[in-house]
C-alpha cells in the first residue's frame, strides 16, 4: 500500500480515534501507528498477513478494541498487559497456541475471541478478568476442560468444534456462567457432570453433535432444574 494512502488513513484516525486497514496484505503491524498512541481507541487490522504483534502495542493506552482476525499471529507479547482500557480483543483465525500470563492483566476486557486458532489446552490464568462476558475458543483442538475453569468470571464460554472428551465438574462453579457451548466435540453422556444441571447458573447448555443424542440429557439428574433455568431465561428475552 502506498505511503500517501497510509498517510491519509493516519490523518483520519487522528480525528476519529479509529484505525481500520483490513485485507491489504500487510506483513507487519504498521510502525506509523506509534504516532497515534494517545488517540487510538479502535484498531482493526483483520485479513492481513501479520505474523508478530510488536511489544510497542503496549503503548496504546487508550485502546478499547483491538481486532486482528485472520492474520498469521503465533502469539502475543507480554506488553499486551499494559492495555488497561481494552474491552475487546479479537484474534480469530490465527495460529496462536497459548496466551502470555499478561492477558490476565487486561482488567477491562469484556470479549476475548480466540476462535479458529491452534490451542490444544484450555488457557488458564484468565480468572482475574472480572468483567469478561464472552470467551470464544471455538474451532480449536482443545481436548480437556480443566478444574481451573472454575476461576472464570465470564458469562459465556464457546467451545464448539474442539476435541473435548473431558469436562471438569468444576465448570459448574463459574459464578457468572450462563451459556456453555460444547457442540461438535467428543463428549459421551457419561462425561457430562450432573452438577452443570443441578448446581450451576448455566441456562443454555448446548451439546449437539457429540457422541450421544441430545434428548438423552433428560436421563441425567438435575435435568428438570436446568430446564427451569432455561425456560425462565427464554421468557425473560421473549
Amino acid at each position: 500500500m502506498g505511503n500517501s494512502a497510509l498517510k491519509s488513513h493516519l490523518e483520519t484516525s487522528q480525528k476519529t480515534g479509529v484505525f481500520q486497514l483490513t485485507a491489504k496484505g500487510l506483513q507487519e503491524f504498521p510502525e506509523e501507528l506509534q504516532r497515534l498512541t494517545a488517540n487510538l481507541r479502535t484498531v482493526d487490522l483483520s485479513g492481513n498477513k501479520i505474523e508478530v504483534l510488536p511489544g510497542s502495542v503496549g503503548n496504546f493506552l487508550q485502546l478499547k478494541s483491538l481486532t486482528l482476525n485472520s492474520n498469521k499471529l503465533t502469539g502475543l507479547p507480554e506488553e499486551i498487559g499494559k492495555l488497561k482500557k481494552l474491552e475487546t480483543l479479537s484474534l480469530n483465525g490465527n495460529r496462536i497456541q497459548q496466551l502470555p500470563p499478561a492477558v490476565g492483566q487486561l482488567k477491562a476486557l469484556k470479549t476475548l475471541n480466540l476462535a479458529g486458532n491452534l490451542f490444544t489446552e484450555f488457557p488458564v490464568g484468565l480468572g482475574t478478568l472480572r468483567h469478561l462476558d464472552l470467551l470464544d475458543l471455538s474451532r480449536n483442538r482443545i481436548q480437556n476442560v480443566p478444574a481451573e475453569v472454575s476461576e472464570l468470571q465470564t458469562i459465556e464460554i464457546n467451545l464448539n468444534q474442539n476435541q473435548i472428551s473431558v469436562l471438569s465438574a468444576e465448570v459448574s462453579r463459574c459464578p457468572r456462567l450462563k451459556v456453555l457451548r460444547l457442540e461438535e466435540n467428543c463428549l459421551e453422556l457419561s462425561s457430562i457432570p450432573d452438577s452443570i444441571l443441578t448446581d450451576s447458573q448455566v441456562s443454555l447448555f448446548s451439546v449437539e453433535g457429540n457422541l450421544f443424542e441430545v434428548k438423552r440429557l433428560r436421563e441425567l439428574e438435575g435435568y428438570e432444574k436446568y430446564m427451569e433455568r432455561f425456560t425462565a431465561t427464554k421468557k425473560k428475552f421473549a
